[in-house]
């Protein structure tokens, strides 16, 4: 034993490596296949018995990941809101609050897969997301998420700005004014055929720089 070793610790490429490089595998095999399922066969026809059925595993392994069919369905918009959430919490608080939550929309794409994240893919975001657009039950889950992860950003941007969200409005304006382009900017880049990271960045750039001077610009032509 070498010099500050102890015997109870886990060794790289151990049974501890090991076990958690499995777990990782076996959630993405899940998550995958349910994708595909929901994909061919259509989210309400398609069973967790026929998921585990595919993966070889047992419902018990399953439910150690997932609580139930919707969050495997929006597995991989969690993973994006909690990348932007964390993104916002290291912005400078030198930065005004709409430029931060930009920045932090845009660097939790450039950092996509940094984060343990190396299951979603660019093409199972574009994939989940036009899923989730198109079956209504999950459609409407997707719009009562969204209005919890508005919350969160509110809360984040009051208490970075010192501010109380509950008398003081501007967090929530400015929150649902970012979500709202945020939202638009999805839909348009989901129908694109070239729904890659730079294409996403284009649109959610062009998009927000357009949300000043949409507000507060005359529009009428000289």
């Amino acid at each position: 034993m070498t010099r500050g070793q102890t015997s109870g610790a886990p060794r790289p490429g151990g049974p501890c490596g090991l076990r958690e490089r499995k777990k990782r595998r076996t959630r993405e095999a899940l998550l995958h296949t349910a994708l595909r399922l929901f994909l061919t066969q259509g989210y309400d026809r398609t069973t967790v018995d026929e998921i585990v059925d595919a993966v070889n595993v047992s419902q018990r392994t399953f439910f150690r990941y997932f609580t139930n069919k919707e969050a495997v369905a929006f597995a991989v918009q969690e993973a994006v809101d909690a990348r932007f959430l964390a993104e916002l919490r290291q912005r400078p608080a030198s930065e005004p609050p709409f430029e931060a939550m930009r920045r932090a929309a845009l660097n939790a794409w450039s950092t996509r897969g940094e984060s343990g994240g190396s299951d979603i893919t660019v093409e199972l975001q574009v994939r989940a997301y036009r899923m989730i657009e198109s079956t209504p039950a999950l459609h409407a889950a997707h719009t009562r998420r969204n209005v919890g992860l508005e919350r969160q950003t509110a809360a984040l941007i009051a208490e970075r700005e010192g501010i109380d969200p509950e008398t003081d409005p501007r967090a929530r304006v400015a929150v649902a004014a970012f979500s709202g382009v945020m939202r638009m900017t999805g839909q348009l880049w989901g129908g694109r055929q070239d729904a890659g990271v730079d294409a996403l960045r284009e649109l959610t750039e062009l998009h927000l720089d357009q949300l000043g001077p949409a507000l507060s610009g005359s529009w009428r032509a000289a």
